[in-house]
């Protein structure tokens, strides 16, 4: 709903959870078109690389938010990975949806921190928009490993979308998306 205020325009937040992620979908297509527009947009940072090993709790950016999550699920910290999203996140995988906080951590939660225990990630790039409170992180990535008996070895494209909330960034939304690398 936009309203007037003082002559400005202002957004406000009344929208359904759809519409909200339809929105904040729109946000994470923001660094797609300015890499299709610029050629030398960011790409994985030095700062980035290091941060995705990292353990670190403290973060001050949505990229070592994001970072700092698969952190927390690669030590099967998952109070910890929990912290790092919003309540009302909503997660999109394998073309299901869940749609919060709880409902993530009742479904996939362990399962995802399972996984990432057992696999390792490398990434290959991670492009990071920003605007005000919102931020979108597009990671790509090849994971490797095995996973209860399977062998994984899997490009994997993510797009993390966060919001600024009292000077802390909380995951609003997760979109992954993988597909098997063919052995040769």
């Amino acid at each position: 709903m936009v309203a007037k205020n003082e002559g400005k325009m202002v957004m406000k937040n009344q929208q359904s959870p759809i519409a909200r992620t339809a929105c904040l979908l729109g946000l994470a297509a923001t660094p797609l078109l300015l890499g299709a527009v610029y050629s030398d947009a960011y790409a994985m940072s030095s700062v980035a690389a290091q941060s995705i090993q990292s353990n670190s709790a403290v973060a001050d950016t949505a990229a070592e938010v994001v970072n700092a999550f698969h952190a927390a699920l690669k030590r099967g910290d998952t109070k910890a990975a929990l912290e790092l999203m919003a309540e009302d996140v909503v997660i999109f995988e394998s073309g299901g949806v869940e749609r919060n906080r709880a409902e993530y951590e009742s479904h996939h939660l362990k399962s995802d921190a399972a996984f990432s225990t057992a696999t390792v990630r490398t990434p290959i790039s991670q492009t990071i928009a920003t605007d005000g409170n919102f931020s979108s992180v597009m990671s790509v990535e090849t994971i490797k490993g095995t996973f209860r008996d399977r062998p994984v070895n899997s490009r994997s494209v993510e797009t993390m979308v966060l919001r600024k909330t009292a000077g802390v960034w909380r995951i609003v939304h997760i979109h992954w998306s993988s597909a098997n690398i063919a052995s040769k």
